[in-house]
């Protein structure tokens, strides 16, 4: 389900799918929404809900996306689409060589790792090894040490950072996670100061990548690919009735309230997903949204409609 909040007279809408029927409806968690992020200087922080949510009901889940804040803002005569993709990249900057891993060194790029942490003060070393010594030994739990210690906004959160790709954060803390063990604490330091953090899950990297006509066209002579991919088209009833391509489903921005609480239902977020619009570029945001709710495998039709008129089908009407 979604929780339409309004704002004045233009409606803000956040997809805010209730966690629990996306983890109880899938065997991965690749349905669940982000919410809004808690966005600081000084230490990754995203737009989890709290862990305990997960790990106490649910089990060492995870969730969904990238860390991003998204608006649709809807008017009786237009849809102005805005989204803001806000990477978690100077948050953990220049990190020193006091680093404590447990793994071995591996691939990162095909990879992410949801990852939870709590931030203390340089200066309060022997606090984290004390907090650290209370977890392993005493069995306490991460999100409730960070609760109550952590200095980093993702408190609130359990110190939940969210899932974590190549690139997204300083190369030492990079580093640290994608060569720790599951579930193990590790120590690092960085500028801000001490880090305890725990590497909860892993799985592939999303793919959000750019097709180009011909290359779409090419794929879909492919007997089973309809039955493989599936098909989205964010333009408007009067774009799809001037012009329009066998095979895709209309989801037009101007009904997001409609159809974004149940997409995940609809449509299945393992599968490839081309995304068409008139020129490629309500399409890519349109992508980008559908990442964040766990779409995996998602193709943005660079050009849309009008390139494949061009350089396909010249059949199909230009407008």
């Amino acid at each position: 389900m979604a929780r339409i909040l309004v704002q004045g007279s233009s409606p803000v809408i956040w997809a805010i799918p209730l966690a629990s029927k996306a983890l109880t409806k899938r065997s991965s968690w690749n349905t669940t929404s982000r919410l809004a992020s808690l966005h600081s200087p000084r230490c990754a922080s995203s737009p989890e809900s709290v862990k305990r949510v997960f790990t106490r009901s649910l089990g060492a889940a995870g969730f969904a996306g990238h860390s991003s804040n998204l608006s649709w803002r809807a008017s009786a005569s237009n849809l102005s689409f805005k989204m803001q993709t806000e990477h978690i990249s100077t948050v953990v900057a220049q990190a020193s060589s006091s680093v404590e891993v447990g793994g071995s060194p591996s691939k990162a790029k095909d990879r992410e790792l949801l990852v939870q942490h709590l931030l203390v003060k340089e200066d309060q070393l022997q606090l984290l090894l004390e907090l650290q010594r209370k977890i392993t030994q005493e069995g306490l739990d991460l999100s409730d040490i960070a609760e109550e210690h952590s200095i980093c906004p993702s408190s609130v959160e359990g110190g939940m950072l969210g899932w974590l790709a190549e690139g997204q954060t300083d190369p030492a803390f990079e580093e640290a996670i994608f060569t720790a063990q599951l579930n193990k604490l590790i120590r690092v330091k960085t500028k801000h100061g001490w880090h305890l953090l725990q590497v909860l899950s892993e799985r592939p990297a999303m793919k959000l990548e750019q097709i180009d006509a011909e290359e779409f066209h090419e794929r879909m002579q492919d007997p089973s690919f309809f039955e493989e991919a599936q098909l989205v088209d964010v333009r408007e009833p009067d774009e799809i009735s001037t012009a329009s391509i066998k095979g895709f489903e209309a989801y037009p921005l101007s009904r997001f309230g409609q159809w974004a609480p149940s997409i995940a239902d609809d449509l299945d977020p393992e599968k490839d997903t081309y995304v068409l619009c008139h020129h490629g570029m309500r399409s890519m945001q349109a992508a980008q949204w559908l990442q964040t709710q766990g779409f995996r495998r998602l193709y943005n039709i660079h050009g849309g409609i009008h390139a494949y008129s061009k350089k396909v089908d010249p059949s199909i009407p230009t407008y």
